[in-house]
Formats: structure tokens, C-alpha cells, sequence
């Protein structure tokens, strides 16, 4: 089992910055990946970002140049630096942790106003 717990979110001018952070924790062997999907009202949910163990570092296209993911091995963290960000990245974020399983935290909102 690995708990997942977010924080970071909140309001930001159009411009403006956030740092999302996730710390895991439980009893686990490894993690494959860590990442950040988002969703936003009426919207499925979609990968935003991912760091694979020994991976590649995977990001969404409307994201790319604008968001930075960071990972911690020895802590089981992630971070998610956004930039420049714009209204539509409005959404709840979600971090997931891959084991032989994903699990989810519980997300953040994040809002960007114009």
C-alpha cells in the first residue's frame, strides 16, 4: 500500500507560478514512477507529467517548457514546478505513485485566473 499526500495548490494570476509537492509513504519495495495528472470540470483526466525510475521524463505537450517535474528517489517525493501558467491549466491535480499498482492522492486544486 503507498499513501500519497499533495500540497501546493491554490489561486494564481495568469503569469504567476506554483510548486505542487507529493511525499509517498507505506509499505512498499519500489516505485516505478511518480507523476502529476489533472482534471478539470467536465474534462477526463490527463497525464500532465511523469519521472520514471531510471526512466524517461515524460510531459504533456501543452506543458512542455513551462513545467518542470523533480523526483526524489531516497524521500519518495515529487515535485512539479509550473511556470507561466495560463487559465486553462485550471484543474484538480493528482499525484500517482506505480508500484505493481498506481495509486492516487486525493488532489489539489489549482486555479488560474486572467
Amino acid at each position: 500500500q503507498v499513501q500519497l499526500v499533495e500540497s501546493g495548490g491554490g489561486l494564481v494570476q495568469a503569469g504567476g507560478s506554483l510548486r505542487l509537492s507529493c511525499a509517498a509513504s507505506g509499505s512498499f519495495s519500489s516505485i516505478n514512477a511518480m507523476g502529476w495528472y489533472r482534471q478539470a470540470p467536465g474534462k477526463r483526466r490527463d497525464l500532465v507529467a511523469e519521472v520514471t525510475t531510471g526512466g524517461p521524463t515524460t510531459y504533456a505537450e501543452s506543458v512542455k517548457g513551462r513545467f518542470t517535474i523533480s523526483r526524489d528517489n531516497a524521500k519518495n517525493t515529487v515535485d512539479l514546478q509550473m511556470n507561466s501558467l495560463k487559465p486553462e491549466d485550471t484543474a484538480v491535480y493528482y499525484c500517482y505513485a506505480v508500484t505493481n499498482y498506481y495509486y492516487w492522492g486525493r488532489g489539489t486544486q489549482v486555479t488560474v485566473s486572467s
